[in-house]
């Protein structure tokens, strides 16, 4: 028989307008049917009329629910709470105390924390700080079994919660907020997050709290921070919702991900979270390279040869380039190729303008040899395009630009490498990230992270890769269409470089003679650079 649902409310500040609230609550319940808790973050006392708390206090008014409710968040309101580890304040109104964990005869897991974040020691009354935050993770972090709780209770939001989601409104996610309880939330992966003092509602889109393709589906978060009661723009102040305790739930239905559900916000991909202080990936010798198979939950490791270690030790011989079954704009030998566009020629690949580039200095990075995709080069080559990519990267950096890498391997014959410069002054990694993330989602296109240290290795599958700066990558795979200009677009858009109207290369194509001149430019201001002038 499958476990009925508890049904819950969730408040935002109510600043001491108790009867506003709870003859809301009566209401609900009249019309919808009894709950089972309201749950209250924020301010739930405010600085003055005490006398509409006298009547809850003295038992003349009653809380039509069991409530639960947060700590202050001002030194006016520490009054209010006499015993730090929780009390009855009035009947049917219970304060749950500075931070722990409530379980319900249910098996319902509450996760609460009061308070505003504070980094000073000594730690005020109505603050919390980073050793409670720590505190509560290894109440529960530690074991090998903790896959999550089901509500979290915080009265400030979570610091970056908006990154990769909808829109936060007014709310700037990336300066408001707390940082530890974005560390928090991060650790305890909670269902459902509760957040207020902003008065103003936001529900996130749901997020991951795994990484894809390096662990097992684990279940969604959704964060909603509630308005403050009673707010004149009517504002939505409390949030009804239906939850069976995880610990009864099935694992299959359990990790089910919600069709709208977006990448972690509190996550860097290949960095240390700049919040949550988690390594994603191991960081290796640059001797080593991990090779991506999308068919497996983990990279393995391979010699930068491109060899198996298991393989013979005697190097192989290097392969002849494939050649192409008819003719190819790209391959170099062909008689194809506009080579007056070429700026660069290595061993085993080649620079060249782009034809209709998004600036002046938008270059490819081209096999010598009829490839198709990276994931079809040989181990030589594949070490030739990563020369390539890390010259520049130096090279755009020392022009004040970013370098943005990307590859539709999708009604396409011959592999190119989009190299774009972006002005680091126009926008920062994070800012390109998101632009990618935030398309991606509104085309209904979904764009994984993949691990810093790792590669595409899955022959004859088409797909989508975007690689940053900061070795963060971005991978689709193409199942069915894909918008062939769906890169350019996001760079040209208005996030990013501004120039929507070059989406499309057809739109940009300029004459042959102004051609050659880029060209000429491009290549005396590499030539500092050019690394094959070495071997």
């Amino acid at each position: 028989m499958a476990q009925k649902p508890l049904r819950l409310l969730a408040c935002g500040d109510v600043e001491g307008k108790f009867d506003i609230l709870f003859n809301r609550v009566q209401a609900i319940q009249k019309k919808s049917g009894n709950f089972d808790l309201l749950l209250c973050v924020g301010n739930f006392f405010g600085s003055t009329q005490d006398a509409e708390w006298e009547e809850y206090k003295t038992g003349i008014k009653k809380a039509p629910i069991q409530t639960y409710v947060l700590g202050a968040n001002n030194q006016e309101t520490v009054k209010y709470f006499q015993d730090a580890d929780g009390c009855e304040l009035a009947e049917n109104i219970t304060y749950l105390g500075r931070k722990g964990i409530f379980t319900g005869s249910s098996g319902l897991q509450i996760v609460y924390l009061s308070g505003t974040e504070s980094l000073n020691e000594p730690v005020p009354g109505y603050s919390f700080s980073p050793k409670d935050v720590s505190s509560l993770r290894m109440m529960l972090c530690t074991t090998s079994q903790f896959k999550g709780v089901d509500i979290l209770l915080t009265s400030p939001w979570p610091k970056c919660v908006g990154n990769f989601g909808n829109s936060s409104g007014e709310v700037d996610t990336k300066k408001c907020g707390s940082a530890l309880v974005s560390s928090l939330a991060t650790g305890l992966k909670p269902r459902y997050h509760f957040a207020a003092l902003e008065k103003t509602y936001y529900e996130r889109l749901p997020y991951r709290n795994h990484i894809i393709l390096q662990e097992n589906a684990q279940h969604a978060t959704r964060f909603i921070a509630l308005a403050n009661v009673g707010n004149p723009e009517k504002k939505k102040y409390l949030y009804a919702f239906s939850i069976v305790p995880m610990k009864l739930m099935d694992a299959a239905e359990l990790v089910k991900q919600p069709p709208d559900v977006t990448e972690n916000p509190y996550r860097k991909s290949g960095q240390e979270a700049s919040i949550g202080k988690q390594i994603l990936a191991p960081v290796e010798e640059s001797a080593c390279q991990f090779f991506f198979d999308l068919n497996e939950k983990q990279g393995r490791k391979r010699s930068s040869t491109g060899r198996d270690s298991k393989s013979s030790p005697h190097p192989k011989q290097p392969r002849k380039p494939p050649q192409p079954p008819g003719p190819c704009w790209f391959c170099l030998a062909s008689p194809e190729v506009e080579k007056h566009l070429v700026v660069n020629i290595g061993t085993h690949c080649y620079l060249a303008l782009a034809k209709g580039g998004l600036s002046d200095d938008h270059v490819l990075i081209l096999p010598i040899g009829h490839y198709q995709s990276v994931v079809e080069l040989s181990a030589e080559v594949v070490e030739e395009v990563e020369k390539y990519k890390a010259t520049l990267r130096r090279f755009f950096k020392s022009r004040g630009k970013w370098c943005v890498v990307f590859e539709r391997n999708y009604k396409s014959h011959h592999l190119q490498l989009q190299v774009i410069p972006v002005p680091i002054s126009c926008s920062t990694t994070d800012d390109i990230k998101d632009a990618f993330i935030t398309q991606a989602q509104e085309q209904q296109i979904e764009l994984l992270e993949i691990p810093e240290h790792s590669d595409i290795k899955q022959p004859g599958a088409a797909y989508f890769y975007v690689e940053l700066d900061t070795g963060e990558k971005l991978f689709h795979r193409i199942k069915k269409n894909f918008p062939l200009q769906f890169g350019r677009e996001v760079l040209a858009s208005e996030a990013i470089l501004n120039v929507p109207d070059k989406s499309d290369w057809r739109q940009c194509q300029i004459s042959k003679e102004d051609e050659e001149t880029l060209a000429r430019r491009f290549r005396k201001d590499f030539e500092p650079y050019d690394f094959t002038l070495d071997d």
